[in-house]
């Protein structure tokens, strides 16, 4: 197993875990998850844990439990027997995403990344407005986001897509690939060196796993054929799994997206809409909704071709949809607050009565 410094750990890491420093404690980093039994990359080698019942206890959301990437206190039991995480250290990054379905909670795709691949392929699977709204999640996340452009070899002029890319992409670099043609493959080592790791997100059937076999160098993880008729692949990869490379650096490999639903993006809008925004500061009303206001600079832009319709109706879409969570996220804090003054009113009656 290689030193802590080659799976990402740091001085800040290091400081971190002072608090939790003890007989058997050590510090390790979570690299697969399932049904909350983990595996833990450790000095000591890998390790299996769960979670330490106070940690369950005390964590009143989801992401507040260990996510892949994660560095996490690790208590050690004898062999044999599973080892118990009792606390996860803050995260320097995280990509998250508001969970599938109608709950208010967030999703904790890969935590403590240097680099996120949004992956689109250039067949039928290729999208701008799916590529922003990536974007848009990435610049939030702490971590510096690299379009790629998957499925070169399906692609007529493979560079006339990246030029369009790059209109959008917000000084996000870009990069045209094809795996199975090894074309590309080598510029992207460029991210990778010991201690940095790299997620990889896009949808289903993109070629994520077929990029991460490349970088590896053998057939490691599975991969499935694409569906003719749909232009889609099967979910060969079925959970998240931080990777080492062979030659330095980690790669977190992650299930096909179906949806990437906001959460918390906070600017990461106006970062990946930055021309939208130079325009509005030129609206005569300072809270123009660039829809029917007079003397609004936006719509005028889109009217002299500065920006293109549909990509002013996308910017208008994710406003109103992060404006939405940000209420029902309000709602979810107050909820859990007055959950943890319950419990610590419990906590305290408990210790009057004994």
């Amino acid at each position: 197993m290689p030193a802590l410094e080659a799976l990402g750990w740091s001085a800040r890491f290091a400081d971190a875990f002072q608090a939790h420093a003890g007989p058997d404690v050590v510090p390790g980093r979570v690299s697969l998850e399932y049904q909350h039994i983990y595996r833990v990359f450790t000095e000591q080698g890998e390790i299996l844990a769960t979670l330490a019942g106070r940690l369950r206890h005390e964590a009143v959301a989801a992401v507040e439990y260990p996510g892949v990437g994660d560095w996490v206190a690790l208590r050690l039991r004898p062999k044999g027997t599973r080892s118990t995480i009792l606390s996860v250290l803050p995260r320097r990054s995280r990509f998250s995403r508001k969970a599938a379905g109608d709950t208010t909670r967030e999703q904790i795709v890969a935590a403590n990344i240097d680099t996120v691949f949004l992956t689109t392929g250039l067949d039928d699977d290729f999208n701008l407005r799916r590529i922003e709204r990536y974007l848009v999640t990435a610049w939030e996340s702490g971590a510096q986001p690299v379009v790629l452009l998957t499925k070169a070899d399906l692609s007529d002029d493979p560079d006339a897509r990246v030029r369009e890319v790059e209109t959008i992409a917000a000084g996000a670099p870009v990069h045209a690939t094809s795996a199975r043609r090894d074309h590309g493959v080598d510029v992207l080592k460029q991210y990778l060196s010991p201690g940095l790791t790299v997620a990889l997100l896009g949808s289903s059937g993109v070629g994520k796993s077929t990029l991460i076999n490349r970088l590896i160098g053998h057939e490691q993880q599975r991969t499935a054929e694409v569906s003719p008729r749909r232009s889609r692949g099967r979910h060969t990869t079925t959970h998240r799994e931080l990777i080492l490379l062979p030659e330095g650096g980690l790669v977190i490999d992650t299930p096909g997206l179906r949806e990437i639903q906001l959460w918390d993006v906070g600017g990461a809008i106006g970062t990946t809409f930055a021309d939208v925004e130079a325009l509005a500061s030129g609206c005569y009303f300072s809270d123009c909704r660039h829809d029917t206001e007079p003397h609004c600079a936006v719509r005028q832009g889109v009217a002299e071709g500065a920006v293109p319709a549909d990509r002013l109706d996308h910017y208008l879409k994710l406003r109103r949809e992060a404006d939405h969570l940000a209420a029902k996220q309000d709602q979810l804090a107050q909820l859990q607050e007055k959950r943890r003054g319950k419990a610590i009113h419990k906590a305290l009656r408990q210790m009057t009565q004994d």
